[in-house]
């Protein structure tokens, strides 16, 4: 399974923010939407990431207070990226290594979408799901073996 397939199921729907917003902003939009993360664009391109980690890390060094900060400031400005042509089998570990619960989708300099931790924990276990159903209903209609009423005649006088 690829990236591509999780953006299909997820949808195109994607939440941005400036670099030169304030903090407080993104926040709203943040609860606003119910979602984690914002993708930080400035002239059409991707230039970070702003997680609820960043907005944690930033309360919890300034006595609960934003401060009137903006994005650039608390951001991620490196976020680990893959395209929609990569594996979910390099995403994994990928997030797993960085601890990583937000991945934007690149290809090439375009922002495809951002994918969750969530995401791709879904999309394995949707896909073990569809895999075990298969795997059942392939067993249940298992032909059954023939068993002879009578063994063939050369069988019956070695008795």
């Amino acid at each position: 399974m690829k990236v591509s397939d999780i953006l299909r199921v997820k949808g195109g729907t994607l939440y941005t923010t400036s670099p030169d917003e304030r903090l407080e902003v993104a926040v709203q939009t943040m609860a606003q939407y119910d979602i984690g993360s914002l993708a930080v664009m400035e002239h059409g391109e991707l230039v970070g990431m702003l997680t609820f980690r960043e907005l944690i890390e930033t309360l919890a060094t300034n006595n609960g207070q934003l401060g009137g900060r903006i994005v650039r400031t608390v951001m991620d400005d490196h976020p680990m990226t893959c395209t929609p042509e990569t594996e979910l089998e390099q995403v994994r570990p990928m997030m797993l290594e960085r601890h990583t619960r937000y991945m934007p989708v690149m290809d090439a300099r375009m922002l495809m979408g951002v994918i969750s931790f969530y995401d791709v924990a879904k999309a394995v276990v949707d896909s073990q799901n569809f895999e075990n159903k298969m795997l059942k209903a392939y067993i249940r209609d298992w032909p059954e073996e023939e068993t002879p009423a009578d063994p063939p005649p050369q069988l019956r006088a070695a008795r």
